[in-house]
């Protein structure tokens, strides 16, 4: 977290803006007060693409009826 005061954001603002990344954040202070805060506009971080395989291992029991038609489908089935 950077403070500043309000002269020297208006000197670096675009510097500032441009800057910025994931978890920054500048806290604009008058009079040793912090009066604003300027914060990357996406609050969601961006996500690495989905990638197959990568649960791979993790369920550890499946019933061995598992893909057996249900009860209220029989007739649908038959």
């Amino acid at each position: 977290m950077t403070s500043l005061s309000i002269q020297e954001v208006q000197a670096k603002l675009p510097d500032l803006v441009h800057g910025l990344t994931l978890g920054d954040e500048v806290v604009i202070v008058e009079n040793d007060r912090a009066v604003a805060r300027i914060v990357p506009a996406t609050g969601q971080p961006q996500r690495l693409p989905r990638r197959a395989g990568t649960l791979r291992g993790t369920v550890l029991y499946m019933a061995p009826d598992f893909d057996a038609p249900l009860e209220d489908f029989k007739e649908y089935v038959e």
